[in-house]
């Protein structure tokens, strides 16, 4: 029996969900915080505007480019025609994937990430399938008819033990695009400063809510791994600037909190992104970073973004990336570039991650240069 809220206009209506319908919700990696105590009202009518980062319960209509959802433990869910799943609403910038925008009310909707987003498709690479579809059934919401929110879910913060500037040094992994190998370069660096002897804590600052990442730099020896999720943001893309680099700086403290001598950030899509751009600026993530090492898929890439990050003063320590796999490639980079161009397996090396090449990494009382 729908209850209306004492607030609220007639086309925005309480539902309470049953309890069998809350046991077979399919809750996504984003949504996580409600897998153990799963939301028991929606919120719905023509009325209902969604906002980033609100929860909501959608039915699966049809299949497409995801196939399984990422569950809050990792593993693939298959996904069936009529299911329904606990997702959050977010922007998505993806060029290998999909461009997609914030829906204006409850209308069908797209699955645009494994981990669990709904957003309204407004472009797509030409080699991928059509996005699963998602017919909204309401946001999900309390008893008096607030929705719930990913701010909501965030994970308690802590405050830092040690100095931010004093204790831990801080390097970022910034890239060309998408799948120019941030993540695994990020991973790298973590292992080879775990295997010299370093408590490392990581954090992916921006992207799209999925748990692969987060996942690969714990299982590199990260003593403690998080990402924007933990802060409260089910994507970064069309969310405000100062909003993003709040939850950096929180993630970076709580890295320090749990007892990290160095962290390692990655900061995904690329220097082209609007997000990333703005958080290059001096006044934003660098005044976390004291060094930066720039993954892109190929020399020209690698050329122009070290480039870019040089021109805004950022300290840019190494290339690695996708170009590595290539022997040409890192030739063709050796010529252009001043600095080195370090493979996974050799940034896993603790004798590069710690040693002279890298050495700002371990250094936090280093004057650092453009």
């Amino acid at each position: 029996m729908p209850v209306s809220p004492a607030s609220a206009s007639t086309d925005v209506q309480v539902h309470r969900l049953s309890d069998a319908r809350r046991a077979a919700l399919k809750v996504s990696y984003t949504a996580r915080a409600l897998d153990g105590d799963r939301p028991a009202y929606l919120l719905s009518g023509p009325g209902v505007r969604p906002r980033h980062g609100d929860v909501v319960l959608a039915e699966v209509t049809e299949l497409g480019k995801h196939t399984r959802l990422e569950s809050a433990a990792g593993r693939r869910a298959h996904l069936f025609p009529g299911d329904e799943v606990l997702v959050a609403y977010g922007a998505r910038y993806a060029p290998d994937q999909f461009e997609a925008e914030l829906p204006g009310d409850l209308r069908a909707c797209d699955l645009v990430a494994a981990g669990g987003i709904a957003s309204q498709v407004l472009s797509a690479h030409a080699d991928l399938a059509v996005p699963t579809r998602l017919q909204p059934a309401g946001l999900a919401a309390t008893a008096s008819g607030r929705p719930v929110n990913m701010a909501d879910l965030a994970a308690p913060g802590a405050a830092p033990q040690i100095p931010r500037r004093g204790g831990a040094t801080t390097v970022a992994v910034v890239g060309t695009s998408m799948n120019a190998g941030k993540t695994t370069t990020a991973a790298a660096l973590v292992r080879g400063l775990t295997s010299a002897g370093y408590r490392v804590g990581a954090a992916k600052v921006t992207g799209t809510g999925a748990g692969g990442d987060r996942w690969m730099l714990q299982d590199a020896g990260a003593i403690a791994s998080l990402d924007f999720t933990d802060a409260g943001l089910a994507t970064t893309y069309r969310v405000p600037v100062d909003r993003i680099l709040a939850a950096a700086r929180g993630l970076h403290d709580r890295l320090l909190a749990a007892g990290a001598d160095a962290v390692v950030l990655e900061v995904a899509d690329g220097v082209l992104q609007p997000e990333t751009a703005e958080l290059l600026a001096p006044s934003a993530l660098p005044t976390l970073v004291q060094g930066w090492v720039f993954a892109a898929g190929e020399a020209t890439g690698a050329l122009y973004g070290t480039r870019r990050l040089s021109a805004a003063g950022l300290p840019v320590l190494a290339v690695s990336g996708r170009v590595t796999a290539s022997p040409l490639a890192v030739r063709e980079c050796g010529q252009l570039l001043d600095i080195p161009v370090y493979g996974p397996a050799e940034l896993a090396d603790p004798a590069i991650a710690a040693g002279p090449a890298l050495r700002p990494l371990v250094d936090p009382v280093a004057e650092w240069t453009a």
